[in-house]
């Protein structure tokens, strides 16, 4: 619980802030921050693997816990939100990406009153579940459909994660420049159809390419979606009103290997546990196309003439 608790304001707080600091290049900021918190992983692990052979569990625990204290704490000082109003010198919100930013600061439980949060908390989900699909099948997986040992099948772990921590700055870097509404729709569209190429490859060299494609996208979604929740629900609040959203991410780790394996086990193989996945995909392309920003005339609601920060019923309600 204590671990949880750390991770979560590890992972959130950061996020909340340098939001606020780059309103201009939100997709690319999160995005830097969330890899940040993947590339923490793969610098850690084996760092206590060999503390642990070399002094013991207890010890190790010891040491990464001062480290962890000094290097946490002394980054935390930089940590300061900008002043009310704050924007980069010379910026101001571009006209072409309509829906970037959001007509209002809502608070959570404003955010939880609109059909848009549960929209977004589903585009996470679903993207999420079919990333971790692979993470947790994918040693099984790889000796069942390409035939290789174990040992073989490992290295594709090792790949995948290479992928999430791309695909968490890529995608999100791109979406300051397309909008997140297309970032996550060609996410979609490229799973679909990857995943009904995984049902049928029987090469290693090729599932590692296939799966390297889903776990860039992936890492995606979460490189985004906090950008895309600044973006439908302003940045002074971002940090519950997306830290409660990540709850998407929780569920689909129970949902995404649950279902691949039950479909699997039904089968008897993997191929139709992949023709499921991607036709959840496909339909999931819909998703963008519905959701949109709180403040939108298409939600029935619009700007109160000179107060930005009113929202007036629209007279079709």
């Amino acid at each position: 619980m204590l671990g949880g608790i750390g991770l979560g304001l590890g992972y959130i707080v950061p996020l909340a802030t340098l939001i606020k600091w780059f309103p201009d290049k939100r997709g690319m900021i999160t995005g830097l921050a969330v890899a940040g918190f993947g590339a923490g992983a793969l610098v850690t692990a084996p760092v206590a693997e060999r503390l642990i052979s070399s002094v013991g569990v207890s010890q190790t625990f010891t040491i990464l816990g001062f480290v962890y204290l000094i290097v946490v704490s002394g980054s935390a000082l930089f940590m300061i939100n900008p002043s009310e109003g704050y924007r980069p010198a010379g910026w101001t919100p571009p006209a072409d990406l309509p829906g970037h930013h959001a007509a209002r600061e809502y608070v959570l439980s404003e955010a939880l009153r609109t059909w848009q949060w549960y929209g977004l908390w589903a585009m996470l989900f679903l993207n999420t579940l079919a990333g971790i699909s692979i993470i947790s099948q994918a040693s099984p997986m790889a000796q069942e459909l390409t035939r290789v040992n174990a040992v073989v099948a490992a290295g594709l772990v090792g790949v995948i994660s290479i992928a999430n921590g791309a695909g968490r700055f890529l995608w999100a870097w791109l979406s300051d420049f397309v909008g997140r509404r297309r970032v996550f729709l060609v996410m979609y569209a490229v799973q679909a159809v990857t995943f009904a190429l995984l049902a049928h490859t029987h090469s290693f060299g090729t599932l590692a390419f296939l799966a390297f494609i889903v776990l860039l996208c992936y890492g995606g979604g979460f490189g985004t979606m906090p950008a895309f929740a600044a973006d439908f629900f302003g940045a002074r609040n971002v940090g519950s009103v997306y830290g409660l959203m990540l709850t998407a991410w929780g569920f689909a780790a129970v949902v995404g290997p649950t279902l691949i394996a039950h479909v699997r086990q039904t089968t008897g193989n993997y191929t139709g546990a992949l023709n499921v996945i991607a036709a959840i995909m496909l339909l999931s392309t819909a998703l963008p196309f519905v959701v949109r920003s709180p403040g939108t005339r298409s939600v029935g609601l619009t700007v109160a003439a000179g107060n930005p920060s009113k929202q007036v019923p629209h007279p079709t309600h």
